[in-house]
């Protein structure tokens, strides 16, 4: 059986500008189907892509949910597009409320005041789609802040899903991408849900970038360092850190070097 690997993203190329993570975001998932794996890639639907030029559809039967957040109803609207080079389908998490504004996380250098809410509803939007899709990944693999609540959802509030059974493994990837406002106050009361405790969501209590990454790194199985240059405070947190952990790697032979270290924590082969 070929090992499904679920990629999880803040950004992609050509939606957005080259990056650091939108580079691995359009390659990665390349590289990994290449080598026989079924993928599935998400990322939102900010408003700055440009849904003609980019031939993106709404997919109807994954749409048409609601998602409560703070007793407020948001609906979940899929959208699907190909990178035909990569023989590849990205899904897009859309929400008028959420993501129809003309900037991704920031506008004129402020950070928008409900990137909490905004982080929430893109974590609970991506896993259930990846439920109304029936598929179960082996290997979830996240990039970026803004994807930094999937562990979390994924082993403390999906955890009794009978689709997620098959022992799937999370992986983490830090990137340089650090904003300066600390999140809403309120996000881990907006996390607490299906009997999560308050101990559950205390690393956040201080909602700031540095928590936000050692919150995702707690429900992970594994972290990747995705930049050659990491906030020094988290730098000297990792130090210590004991799960499976992978340094910064050259662009030329990333994706080997993520296959193995996928295999590693799987225990299965590309």
């Amino acid at each position: 059986m070929k090992l499904r690997v679920l990629f999880v993203t803040q950004e992609i190329t050509p939606f957005v500008p080259e990056t650091e993570m939108s580079l691995v975001g359009r390659y990665l998932p390349q590289g990994i189907q290449e080598r026989d794996c079924e993928i599935r890639t998400f990322m939102p639907k900010f408003g700055s892509i440009n849904e003609r030029r980019n031939q993106l559809h709404e997919v109807i039967r994954l749409s048409g949910m609601n998602l409560v957040i703070d007793d407020t109803d948001h609906p979940l609207v899929i959208k699907v597009a190909s990178i035909q080079p990569a023989r590849m389908q990205v899904y897009f998490i859309d929400n008028e409320d959420f993501f129809s504004r003309k900037f991704a996380l920031t506008e004129k250098g402020k950070e928008f005041k409900d990137n909490d809410e905004r982080a929430i509803f893109y974590s609970r939007g991506v896993v259930e789609t990846v439920k109304k899709l029936g598929w179960a990944p082996d290997i979830i693999h996240c990039h970026g802040w803004f994807t930094s609540l999937i562990p979390y959802y994924m082993r403390k509030v999906f955890n009794n899903e009978p689709l997620f059974d098959n022992g799937f493994k999370i992986i983490y990837s830090v990137y340089n991408d650090k904003f300066q406002k600390q999140l809403n106050n309120n996000l881990p009361t907006k996390l607490m849900e299906n009997g999560v405790t308050s101990e559950d969501v205390s690393l956040i209590n201080t909602p700031s970038w540095e928590n936000l990454m050692k919150f995702a790194f707690e429900y992970s199985d594994g972290i990747i360092i995705g930049t050659e240059s990491l906030d020094a405070n988290l730098e000297n947190y990792l130090k210590e850190f004991e799960k499976p952990m992978l340094r910064f790697q050259n662009p030329e032979n990333y994706i080997d070097k993520y296959a193995d270290f996928y295999n590693k924590l799987f225990k299965n082969k590309i």
